[in-house]
């Protein structure tokens, strides 16, 4: 169960929870958003709290007022502008942003593939930056997006570097979704995976997460050692045959050590 499956679980119709303060009802409302639920209208949040009509409209006029939504021109209220600063800021308080992103727009300029900064957050990969390319392919990581950690090739790395023993109560928790025909799911073949990678320092998959998708990563490390994210590109699989993959490895390799290598200077 991801965190917003969570967040969602603790407000389902009918049986909201009370706890102690209007903050926690103002953050079940913020927590109701979705990849597949952009807006949502005053009886929606009434009906998902378990509340009057006229307390749940007192709640969403609150945080309009704040801007953490803001009226859906479609009807409804989306999430607002202040939500979109704050997630600008929690991105630079990683670190990792400002020390990336010129390696990541000299990847993308050296591959012409769109290049991805992904960080694990419990059971998830996080992309939290995305350097396009000029052709950009379809692929499931937007910035921001959250995405199971059992497929695609930033997923994997965060997942290869993680105590054994955590990554195999991650893998075993719940069953693994499958996204294409290719995606990982055996957790024992799944295990030997994470074994090479971890050999090789890099991870290279193929239509794992989506069809026709070439993903390379490595891992990114702090000052301990640590891997704390991953970089990778995503590309059309036909945009990098067999002839032209030791060079864009190579390429991804590298931009990985300059950043860890920024990253260890600022920690020390």
């Amino acid at each position: 169960m991801t965190g917003q499956d969570a967040a969602s679980s603790a407000v389902t119709s009918g049986h909201y929870r009370e706890r102690n303060s209007t903050a926690d009802r103002a953050l079940d409302i913020l927590n109701l958003f979705s990849d597949g639920r952009l807006s949502l209208s005053g009886q929606d949040v009434a009906k998902e709290l378990g509340t009057a009509r006229s307390t749940a409209y007192r709640y969403v006029q609150s945080l309009t007022a704040g801007g953490f939504l803001e009226e859906d021109p479609r009807g409804g209220f989306r999430l607002g502008p202040r939500i979109l600063e704050l997630s600008r800021l929690a991105r630079r308080a990683y670190g990792l942003s400002e020390v990336a992103l010129p390696v990541m727009d000299d990847l993308r300029d050296r591959t012409g593939e769109t290049v991805l900064l992904t960080r694990r957050v419990g059971g998830n990969a996080i992309c939290l930056e995305r350097s396009e390319a000029d052709h950009p392919a379809r692929i499931s990581y937007e910035r921001g997006s959250v995405l199971p950690i059992n497929a695609g090739a930033s997923a994997l790395v965060l997942l290869a570097w993680l105590p054994t023993e955590e990554a195999e109560k991650l893998l075993s928790r719940e069953p693994l979704t499958r996204f294409t025909p290719n995606t990982p799911t055996d957790v024992k073949e799944l295990s030997a995976r994470l074994d090479r990678i971890r050999e090789e320092g890099h991870c290279v998959s193929r239509g794992e997460l989506d069809d026709n998708i070439l993903g390379i990563a490595a891992p990114l490390r702090d000052a301990h050692g640590s891997v704390t994210a991953a970089i990778s590109i995503a590309a059309l699989e036909r945009r990098v045959p067999a002839e032209r993959l030791p060079d864009v490895l190579d390429m991804v390799r590298d931009a990985a050590r300059r950043i860890s290598e920024t990253l260890q200077l600022a920690d020390s």
